[in-house]
């Protein structure tokens, strides 16, 4: 029996849309559910020892993280968390901590170590000094740009121009991204988090979203996990470039909320370049 709490067991319940019978909604099929046990923990989910609270795949989860152990159990939420994060690549805020305490709960159970969360202060207070945009191993065309647009948004926020910060440092990472990705293409085509079309062929790069690319990026060892938490914020705000979304959203930018974006771009450039 595995240790999950009644709270852990309603995480896992809401995230996955358990409520409806399904696990991940009904594009997961009989035979990929089974698949997924049978290959990760060679166990047969549709035996009849899975089946005493009823033949639903939400049913047959829920009996599994009953009886078996904490490894096991960890194992298989671990890769229904993977499908998810591929099937949700642009969650809200909220969500995406519901996602991120979920995983927390699957490495707890499988005895890997729990990452703290980082904050928004934690986040601000590292320094980046020596930023080398040239370690990366970018184009020298593109290199220089980059370090062109680095400056000016610095000088943005010593002016008070926040929105002039964001925008500039949203681009500069889906850039710099888009760049790393065509330079390592396996590494990031062999993530399952990579985006793949109709036929489940991997989408060509300049397709990937910047939500893709962050997602990836960290899953492939590129980017560290609160880089990838804090890019996500950085994108949301990046999206406010077009007016009517932000009139209609309310948003108004601080230089604290432009701080924090600066501040995603130099811990990504850091992480590339090798620097933390």
């Amino acid at each position: 029996m595995s240790s999950l709490s009644i709270v852990e067991k309603r995480i896992f319940e809401d995230l996955f849309g358990m409520s409806t019978g399904y696990v991940l909604g009904d594009d997961l099929t009989n035979a990929t559910f089974a698949g997924l046990f049978r290959d990760n923990v060679g166990i047969d989910i549709d035996a009849d020892e899975y089946a005493f609270n009823g033949t639903s795949k939400a049913k047959r989860l829920r009996a599994f993280w009953e009886v078996q152990s904490d490894l096991l159990v960890g194992k298989i939420l671990t890769e229904l968390l993977e499908i998810w994060n591929y099937k949700n690549p642009s969650p809200d805020k909220q969500t995406q901590a519901c996602y991120e305490k979920a995983l927390s709960i699957a490495n707890r159970l499988q005895g890997k170590a729990i990452v703290v969360e980082d904050t928004e202060d934690t986040f601000l207070r590292q320094q980046f000094s020596k930023l080398d945009v040239s370690k990366i191993g970018l184009e020298e065309s593109l290199i220089t740009v980059i370090q062109v647009r680095l400056e000016e948004a610095q000088k943005c926020l010593k002016v008070d121009a926040p929105l002039s910060v964001i925008f500039l440092s949203g681009s500069i990472l889906e850039g710099i991204l888009l760049a790393v990705a065509s330079k390592n293409p396996k590494a990031f085509n062999q993530e399952k988090s990579s985006p793949k079309d109709e036929n489940g062929k991997v989408r060509s790069f300049p397709d990937w979203s910047l939500a893709q690319l962050i997602n990836t990026a960290n899953d492939a060892g590129f980017l560290k996990l609160d880089v990838k938490k804090f890019s996500h914020e950085l994108r949301d705000f990046r999206n406010y470039i077009h007016p009517h979304q932000q009139s209609m959203s309310g948003f108004n930018p601080t230089k604290h909320t432009a701080e924090i974006c600066l501040q995603v771009l130099k811990a990504a450039i850091a992480d590339l370049s090798g620097g933390r």
